[in-house]
């Protein structure tokens, strides 16, 4: 199967690098008619532009955490290309190490803003100003984390259980003109994740039924589907893509001959 998202025009969070760059990059392969990438820091978005080195490409400062930046973003988006027909939410941190009961409640409260209140707003945005009239679909950017316990980065595992409850939400509430999904990857190849794999390559793809890591196109490929005419009676799905994780993985203590 071709897929293609041909004169759509689409809005990438968190852009700079990793996962959001790949999904740039695989919407201008597959015939976006233009396509806006965002990150907090200037030098960042730079560089990315500069290395997808396409016309079709409008970056932006915009913080993922800002209804103003949202809502200037999806404007000066529509000013340029025409319309927004795709809004991918794939701005995340995860500064908040840490066991809940003690870790820093700052680094909390930020994790969530960004993580789960940013992908609300940049919605709203989408909604006002092009979505609820033109229609059109909107992925986020979810987690494996959002779907089961797992150590350490408690903050941004339940930030990504809101994005999933968020998503299939929003899919009810615009539904028929807009389309909802989230993508919930497992362990992949970024710099934001590099504690998770860093030094221990090996280990981490062992974690996974498929034995290895995953990269940044694994995860742009599901968006792309998911942002596609293909997907056309999709909406409210998380789509695992994960390796294997959430499964085809055995169960703690199974599996060994």
């Amino acid at each position: 199967m071709d897929i293609r998202v041909d004169d759509k025009v689409a809005l990438v969070t968190g852009a700079s690098r990793g996962i959001g760059e790949a999904i740039a990059a695989e919407l201008l392969a597959s015939g976006a008619k233009g396509v806006t990438i965002t990150s907090r820091k200037p030098d960042n978005i730079t560089g990315a532009a500069e290395r997808l080195n396409d016309d079709r490409v409008l970056p932006l400062v915009a913080r993922a955490d800002s209804e103003a930046d949202a809502q200037r973003a999806v404007t000066e988006t529509i000013d340029r290309f025409g319309s927004l027909d795709v809004l991918v939410n794939n701005a995340g941190t995860n500064p908040a190490a840490g066991n809940l009961a003690d870790v820093d409640l700052g680094a909390v409260g930020k994790t969530w803003e960004v993580n789960q209140l940013g992908p609300l707003l940049w919605s709203r945005a989408a909604w006002s100003q092009s979505l609820a009239e033109r229609g059109g679909t909107i992925v986020n950017i979810a987690s494996v984390g959002g779907m089961q316990v797992g150590p350490i980065i408690g903050a941004y595992n339940i930030s990504k259980a809101a994005v999933i409850h968020l998503t299939r939400h929003l899919a009810n509430e615009m539904a028929p003109r807009v389309r909802v999904n989230a993508v919930a990857p497992s362990v992949v190849r970024t710099r934001m994740a590099a504690a998770l794999w860093e030094g221990i390559e090996e280990h981490t793809a062992n974690a996974h039924p498929l034995q290895r890591i995953g990269e940044p196109v694994d995860i742009a490929n599901a968006v792309l589907f998911l942002a596609s005419d293909a997907a056309s009676w999709i909406t409210g799905v998380v789509l695992p893509v994960d390796g294997g994780v959430t499964g085809a993985a055995a169960a703690p203590g199974l599996g060994a001959g």
